[in-house]
């Protein structure tokens, strides 16, 4: 019997997750009532994984994962991502095994070392990204724990934009989670992963013809990210200028990094990522309200998104 922390392989995660998923922030901002009733719909629309936040000021994620598994009767949780400087290793570890164990096959545990501003509100120091992340998957890896034995690891993906972290994520996990990335990434991170480690893509997308009403909703959405190094460097690595990561974002950069159109402008984009490497396109779907889960828009996208 297996109690580890990843391990599950690649390719089985990808098969667990399905091809398309839902990413939503709007969940964390909803009642239990409410958030339950948003994933069993997810679930009825057929989307097989759902992903939530873990940010400053979010529900706290294996307390949030529980709700909505608890709520729901198949459809995959994993949270993009878990901070490592929110808990310490054991923590970490023995809380995915907990929700693991009492949902079984239902639960991804994805990690990240968020970013030096959420760190440092949080009281802490923020270390070099990837030897950080080193040490503390060993620490999960050496976690004790009490509680019964796993019948399969709990599958584990780290957030992943840089080569050292993919290649991290291809050796210590089942795979990586880009947040944040244009399609020109996807190609990238799959050679640096190697054809085995499961490469689950996040895409936002705003569901409007209307340019300009895409762009303000991806630009207010987007700014929080240009203004963090993680991604910015990230964009600068794919070729952006600053030029294009100033003031909000230029809006050839936040059509690159947001989709928005039509059903078939969005499920373009996505089979984009499909066809360059990823396994799994998680779709965020943003609208006017941070606190709207988009139950609308995902039906509307879903036969597209569900067909490829």
């Amino acid at each position: 019997m297996a109690t580890g922390i990843g391990g599950i392989g690649g390719r089985a995660l990808a098969a667990r997750l399905g091809r398309v998923g839902v990413w939503n922030f709007a969940l964390q901002r909803l009642g239990a009532r409410d958030e339950g009733a948003a994933i069993r719909e997810y679930e009825r629309l057929g989307y097989r994984a759902v992903w939530m936040p873990e940010s400053l000021g979010s529900k706290e994620v294996f307390a949030h994962a529980s709700i909505l598994l608890a709520a729901s009767e198949r459809v995959v949780v994993a949270p993009g991502i878990a901070s490592i400087y929110a808990r310490d290793p054991m923590a970490m570890a023995n809380g995915a095994r907990a929700v693991a164990e009492a949902f079984p096959g239902r639960f991804v545990l994805g990690i990240g070392v968020s970013h030096a501003p959420s760190v440092a509100m949080r009281g802490g120091s923020y270390g070099k990204p990837v030897e950080t992340m080193a040490a503390y998957l060993d620490g999960m890896a050496a976690a004790s724990y009490a509680g019964p034995e796993l019948g399969e690891p709990v599958p584990l993906v780290l957030a992943a934009l840089g080569p050292r972290m993919l290649e991290l994520a291809a050796t210590c996990a089942d795979g990586a989670h880009p947040y944040f990335v244009p399609v020109e990434h996807t190609p990238i991170a799959r050679a640096t992963l190697g054809g085995e480690p499961c490469l689950a893509v996040e895409q936002t997308a705003v569901l409007t013809t209307d340019a300009d009403e895409a762009r303000r909703i991806g630009r207010a959405f987007a700014k929080h990210y240009l203004a963090l190094p993680n991604y910015a460097n990230n964009l600068r690595r794919l070729g952006w200028p600053d030029d294009d990561i100033a003031n909000e974002g230029s809006d050839a950069l936040i059509d690159a990094v947001i989709a928005w159109g039509d059903v078939d402008a969005i499920v373009a984009r996505v089979k984009a990522h499909l066809d360059g490497g990823a396994d799994h396109v998680c779709v965020q779907l943003r609208a006017e309200s941070s606190s709207d889960p988009a139950l609308a828009g995902y039906a509307e996208l879903a036969a597209g998104l569900l067909a490829l």
